[in-house]
């Protein structure tokens, strides 16, 4: 009985794992550069008249719509021509009605025959020249009326309001900087050494790092090059890299970006090889020795992690996971 329970567990255990052979293969080299959060494009919203700010209504950080008002700016002058204005039209209105009335009483005593055809066409000529003198005083009064609507600043589009360098009671001139804002779509910005400018074109993949700017390989998401400028600017070349889901990013913020920098020889096993004992790395060989190694880098391509160049394993050593 105990030789057939011995048999039976034999049967039952697992297939040892086929032991992997090392070797040299052409891996992807990828560099690590430093790139910046940016929005595609910033705009500034500006006073459109000059004065004192009477209210904000947008502080740093919220998020506005085209077109909608986010500060009003006053000007006291604007106020005291409208009533200025209101006073010379009242007085304008009551020469242009005394002129109405004569030119009705002159135009009843010529058709009676009383009056003569000069005094009504003088008349006439009075009254055109009040109304005139009127609309024009109502056109100076609608000019000073639409100077003054424009105190209300506008967002120039829709986005995220980076900064407002003013406060309530403080005096713009006409064009002066209210506010400050990012469209809401944001890209990366980065940076190479000129010696690296073959390496990136528009088009290529980029692997972004997690947010921050620790050294790891683990890429959270993938970016496109929308444009690499043509430029060199402090011996650096600048792209711009469209990624999506940045929004919650602030503007400014770094991260990691790993970019394509060729392929070299190397070896490159799975992580889950290599394993750790009293702070030493190991790999176990297919005879069951194991061999002292160093991981070199570790390479995260969609959740698969692998290690590159480890030290202590040459081409054909079979390796199997402990």
């Amino acid at each position: 009985m105990r030789r057939l329970a011995f048999f039976l567990h034999l049967a039952a255990a697992p297939a040892p794992a086929q032991p992997l052979v090392v070797r040299k293969t052409n891996v992807v080299d990828r560099k690590s550069v430093i790139a910046t959060v940016e929005p595609m494009r910033q705009l500034v919203a500006r006073a459109r008249i000059g004065g004192t700010i009477a209210e904000l209504i947008v502080k740093e950080g919220d998020d506005v719509k085209a077109g909608e008002i986010i500060a009003e700016v006053t000007d006291e002058k604007l106020a005291l021509q409208m009533q200025a204005f209101g006073s010379r039209i009242a007085s304008q209105q009551a020469t242009r009605n005394q002129a109405k009335t004569d030119y009705d009483r002159i135009a009843e005593l010529a058709r009676r025959g009383v009056s003569t055809q000069m005094q009504l066409d003088q008349a006439k000529i009075n009254l055109d020249a009040a109304e005139r003198n009127l609309a024009a005083m109502k056109g100076d009064r609608g000019v000073i009326a639409q100077l003054a609507s424009e105190g209300a600043v506008l967002a120039p589009g829709a986005g995220r309001v980076l900064s407002v360098p003013v406060s309530v009671g403080r005096v713009v001139p006409p064009g002066g900087t209210i506010a400050t804002l990012a469209q809401a779509k944001y890209i990366l910005g980065l940076q190479l050494s000129e010696r690296h400018a073959q390496l990136i074109r528009a088009g290529d993949r980029v692997l972004i790092g997690a947010r921050g700017l620790a050294d790891q390989a683990a890429a959270t998401r993938e970016g496109r090059v929308r444009i690499v400028y043509p430029e060199v600017q402090g011996g650096r070349v600048i792209a711009d890299v469209d990624v999506s889901g940045l929004g919650d990013y602030f503007v400014g913020e770094r991260t990691r970006v790993y970019i394509d920098a060729g392929k070299r020889r190397s070896i490159e096993i799975p992580a889950n090889y290599v394993y750790r004992r009293a702070g030493v790395s190991y790999a176990k060989l297919a005879d069951g020795d194991e061999v002292v190694v160093q991981p070199g880098e570790t390479h995260d391509d969609g959740g698969v992690k692998s290690v590159r160049n480890p030290a202590g394993l040459v081409d054909g050593d079979r390796i199997v996971a402990p």
